[in-house]
């Protein structure tokens, strides 16, 4: 469904009731449609050369994961180096994302190889916190070498309808990137309805975000198939109307290499080619890749590799 909004975006932020009435003026998510779409579109049989091209691009879109209480130094070292060499003639991952504090080691790790370093920002994955402090955490992350930040709204403010806070937040934080990319994650399990992850997806892309990202994975359901065409139906409109093409990274949940291509039907069903690069979209996963690289090696030899063959995530 194309949106039909024609509201101008320039001042649609300008006071509460004018955001308001724009994020509830926007058409409503048929979720029935939505599930059956993205259920039909799961279905897609992808074999041979097409499914070893589509296993590289997936590999290519990963961001490389780990958020944990028990990260280390080394542990990140070991992760940067599978994400520069996956596998033989497999591509690199896109980017390994890892706490503000874990910034310098990856970048040091890192450098030169053209993966991009993302770090987890702005009070993750709660969004409990002053926005100073949501700045201050930013700032830091980017000045310790963050090519991305992946910041998380304020569920509780969107939820209670102030959408003028959550712009506002999005906004500041976007300015505390400087030249870094901006990826807004929206937390669509604790959204509960597909509306709300629309509005919410348009809320974070009026506001400058450069991706919208479904989730932090520490809250079930993460990336389910329809919430992610939701978000992608989102950036397509968004692109029709202002011009401007914004990213989505759906992250949570996809562990297998049929996740991977089922996300990767649904963009080119969806979206297009235009979206079929790790630019545009991106896959958050800490699991995802060995199942990829062991598929991977399936298809050139005939035999599967057990999952210790691969670096343990």
């Amino acid at each position: 469904m194309v949106s039909t909004v024609t509201t101008s975006l320039v001042d649609v932020a300008s006071s509460d009731a004018t955001l308001r009435a724009f994020l509830h003026g926007l058409p409503g998510v048929d979720r029935v449609g939505a599930d059956q779409r993205a259920a039909m579109l799961s279905t897609r049989s992808i074999k041979t050369t097409a499914k070893a091209e589509a296993i590289d691009l997936a590999i290519s879109m990963v961001d490389l994961t780990t958020l944990e209480g028990a990260d280390t130094a080394g542990k990140v070292k070991a992760m940067c180096t599978k994400a520069m060499y996956t596998a033989a003639g497999a591509p690199k991952v896109a980017a390994v994302c890892v706490y503000p504090d874990l910034v310098p080691v990856a970048v040091e790790a890192l450098r030169g190889s053209g993966v991009k370093v993302a770090s987890v920002a702005t009070a993750f994955p709660s969004g409990r916190s002053s926005l100073e402090v949501k700045v201050s955490d930013t700032a830091l992350a980017v000045a310790a070498g963050a090519d991305e930040i992946d910041m998380v709204i304020d569920r509780g403010a969107f939820l209670s309808g102030d959408y003028v806070k959550v712009f506002e937040e999005i906004v500041a934080v976007k300015a505390a990137c400087g030249d870094a990319h901006l990826k807004v994650i929206l937390e669509t399990g604790e959204l509960a309805t597909y509306d709300n992850v629309r509005r919410a997806s348009w809320l974070a892309m009026i506001a400058g975000a450069d991706f919208i990202k479904t989730s932090t994975g520490k809250v079930a359901p993460a990336a389910t198939l329809p919430v992610t065409l939701v978000m992608l139906e989102a950036v397509r409109d968004f692109r029709a109307q202002t011009g401007r093409q914004v990213g989505v990274k759906p992250a949570g949940g996809i562990r297998t290499t049929k996740d991977a291509i089922k996300n990767l039907v649904l963009v080119n069903e969806t979206v297009g080619e235009d979206w079929l690069n790790p630019d545009w979209f991106r896959l958050g996963a800490s699991s995802l890749l060995n199942d990829l690289l062991m598929q991977r090696q399936k298809l050139a030899t005939g035999r599967y590799a057990g999952p210790d063959y691969f670096t343990l995530d």
